[in-house]
């Protein structure tokens, strides 16, 4: 049995990073495509009005040809087949587009996709209408303007998923117009003549003024005046409405970008050490850039989150289209070139290999520039800022005679663990907290006993670490255990498990780990007791309420006792419909309020929120109320705790009869009226640990004290005057914790 268990929780700890797991397409056969599984579930005319039937899949290029009346009319093609569509989820986005003959889009479907913005917080309808929206798209066009020719219409709170449908519809129609030449497009032609590559010889460090004087580091300078005209020229009257205050000639952004990955310019923009850092950090054929920035507006701004995509700025390098997650980024003290100006943001950028970016060719960063409109409302609007290699840091080759061929997506799985080592690099800051935070709280616990002999810094250390998990663990680092990472996990076992996916997420990848630490020795309790930022929300919350003399309710032993299995209900059912659908299985998953709470920070649709706040409203009168009777994670957790190994709270015979002062004070009533505590209930807080020594509260201690009274004064040893008995705390400074 105990192998057994060692090895599910071996299993267990993977579990970390279960929710980035990344669905990309592989370099498979075409004859893998999805598409005519979506196919079934479409009428030819939603992809296009004339067609009146599906063709079958050609064998070269996967598309299907859209018939009417037997003649093709245009081609029907999955955006994930010919581009990269990860998302905010890092799952693909599927969409099936419909393109005509002359290279116009002729409708469009969103099939398939797993964002939670839109899952769980956008109306999924709005998303939808922007994507049937492209409809009528002139790809012919967008060549002429490198995927610009339109506008982007941006979902306030939906950023980056917009922004990948769009490069989905654009650039997927593009790659698919001219493999099969349709307007007049075409493959470009194969390179016979020389053509440039970044010279890697040239490693020499210049000063700032040089580096911008060549274009080295090219400069986008935006001041108030210009983004309050690109807002009137938008035609957004609530826009126009708010425009920036400060004089028109105040600087709004000063943006500097630099392609760090050649060594001259990333020598003289990083330093020999970082630059030396950044090499060897870099896998084959990946690049980085270097963006810096001033002024009042921030090209990363504050909404990303840990394991997110950076909505303000992406990549443009003709068809190709390159967005930035954090996992990819790096913060940079400060540019080391000589004369370089003063900067309040200064990150490194990695370029995948896979992404195909090609850095001796032209290519554009976009800024998208938001102002709010409404509560939840923003306006965009977008900024271009081109970029050539200076002809002093590249050379030129013959290229040989290559066959041009469709472009397939390409497979990372080279680079993955450079990159999960490359995360753990650029976060070990806080992992080494996190870390050694979890270290002081296993220390507490393995000296319990002289440590809950003072009943005030028990107190306050609980208080301290609770409040650090709400805002350093949850607030901050997003670092929240869910029960979707456990169905992550069995997936991932089912369908060809890998470590470093789960490696890629470093703080709640050490988070499980000491959950399964934890399980052996103390059971759930610490993590759901100590490490949870929910629950550590509840009870700090709770205790704002009892000093505001909010009245608690205890819920009597057998209405209590019988709502237990709740969550255990609640887990199973969620792990049964996981096995059918992992994507369901997310969706009911929103019983967990971790997300809006926590993740979302409430910035979600008000039902999530009057939901979450509910649950906070409840925990008001009954004291950690979520954890105790609905929480489907804590019941996963409890499971393979029953198997612990140590018992580590100690008991008198007496517990229970007579005395049920801990089975009073616990928190979560997990002390059960005869005296023994249910491992499966226990958060593990040490309040009846320090009851167990407190010889003003417990009976036994007390008379313990009062014996070695009598005996000190009859022996002569002590004054005859009997020392005081120690005074209980007041009730506001009390501490009503569990066990």
């Amino acid at each position: 049995m105990l192998p057994r268990f060692v090895a599910a929780l071996i299993l267990c700890i993977v579990a970390a990073a279960g929710f980035v797991a990344v669905s990309a397409c592989t370099d498979a056969a075409w004859a893998e495509t999805k598409l005519p599984k979506f196919l079934k579930s479409l009428d030819p005319k939603d992809l296009d009005p004339e067609a009146d039937a599906f063709g079958p899949l050609r064998e070269d290029v996967p598309v299907v040809p859209l018939l009417s009346g037997g003649k093709t009319v245009g081609w029907a093609f999955l955006t994930s087949d010919f581009v990269e569509t990860g998302g905010y989820s890092g799952k693909p986005i599927h969409i099936v587009s419909g393109i005509d003959l002359d290279a116009v889009v002729t409708g469009v479907r969103l099939v398939k996709h797993s964002e939670p913005i839109v899952l769980v917080g956008i109306p999924e309808r709005k998303v939808v209408a922007l994507t049937e929206s492209y409809a009528g798209l002139d790809l012919k066009k967008e060549v002429v303007e490198s995927g610009s020719a339109h506008e982007l219409d941006i979902i306030s709170g939906a950023t980056v998923t917009v922004m990948v449908i769009d490069d989905s519809i654009v650039r997927g129609g593009l790659k698919v117009a001219r493999a099969l030449g349709l307007g007049g497009l075409a493959p470009p032609p194969a390179e016979t003549g020389p053509r440039r590559i970044v010279n890697m010889a040239v490693d020499d460090v210049e000063s700032w003024q040089t580096l911008v004087g060549s274009g080295a580091v090219r400069r986008l300078s935006i001041d108030l005046g210009q983004v309050n005209e690109a807002f009137v020229a938008s035609g957004n009257d609530k826009a126009v409405e708010r425009p920036e205050s400060g004089e028109p000639s105040e600087t709004f952004i000063d943006l500097y970008v630099g392609l760090a990955s050649v060594p001259g310019i990333g020598r003289s923009l990083l330093g020999d050490a970082e630059h030396r850092n950044l090499t060897a950090m870099l896998e084959e054929g990946a690049h980085a850039i270097l963006i810096a920035g001033r002024g009042r507006y921030s090209f990363k701004g504050s909404g990303y989150v840990r394991g997110g995509v950076f909505d303000r700025f992406q990549l443009i390098q003709g068809d190709l289209s390159v967005r930035f997650r954090d996992r990819s980024h790096r913060r940079i003290a400060a540019v080391e070139a000589a004369g370089a100006p003063s900067l309040t943001e200064t990150d490194l950028f990695t370029i995948p290999a896979s992404s195909g970016f090609d850095p001796a060719k032209p290519w554009r960063l976009q800024l998208l520039v938001q102002r709010p409109v409404g509560p939840v409302e923003r306006a965009f609007v977008t900024f271009d800022l081109g970029y050539i290699l200076p002809d002093s840091y590249v050379t030129t080759e013959t290229p040989e005679a290559t066959t041009v061929a469709v472009d397939q997506p390409q497979s990372d799985d080279a680079g993955r663990a450079a990159l999960w080592m490359r995360i753990w690099q650029q976060q070990k800051i806080e992992a080494i907290i996190l870390f050694a935070v979890i270290s002081i709280l296993t220390i507490v616990f393995f000296f319990q006993i002289p440590i809950t002999r003072s009943e005030r810094f028990v107190f306050w250390f609980r208080i301290g670490f609770l409040t650090f998990t709400l805002f350093g663990i949850g607030w901050y680092a997003n670092a929240q255990l869910s029960i979707v990472n456990i169905f992550a996990l069995a997936h991932a076992a089912l369908h060809g498990f890998r470590w470093d996916t789960f490696l890629t997420d470093p703080l709640v990848f050490i988070l499980w780990c000491s959950v399964a630490a934890s399980l052996l020795f103390w059971g759930r309790g610490a993590y759901c007791g100590w490490l949870c930022p929910f629950g550590a929300l509840q009870e700090l919350t709770n205790r704002l309420a009892k000093l505001a003399r909010i009245p608690q309710w205890t819920l009597p032993w057998g209405l209590h006792e019988r709502m237990w299995p709740l969550k255990y209900i609640i887990f199973l059912a969620l792990f049964g419909l996981s096995l059918y659908s992992l994507d369901d299985a997310e969706r009911f998953a929103e019983i967990e309020p971790f997300k809006t709470a926590i993740i979302l920070k409430f910035a979600r649709d008000w039902p999530y929120v009057v939901f979450a706040l509910g649950l906070l409203a409840i925990g008001l009168f009954v004291e950690r109320f979520y954890c105790r009777y609905l929480c489907p994670l804590g019941a996963a957790l409890a499971v393979p705790a029953r198997l612990r190994m140590f018992e580590w709270l100690k008991r008198y015979r007496e517990c229970g009869s007579p005395c049920a002062r801990c089975a009073k004070e616990c928190m979560v009533q997990a002390i059960h009226p005869e005296g023994n505590i249910n491992p499966n209930e226990c958060l593990y807080c040490l309040h009846c640990q320090v009851l167990y020594q407190h010889d003003g509260k417990c009976p036994v201690c007390i008379k313990r004290r009062e014996k070695r009274a009598r005996f000190e004064r009859q022996t002569g040893i002590a004054p005859a005057t009997e020392p005081a008995s120690r005074p209980a705390p007041a009730a506001a400074a009390t501490p009503q914790a569990g066990t």
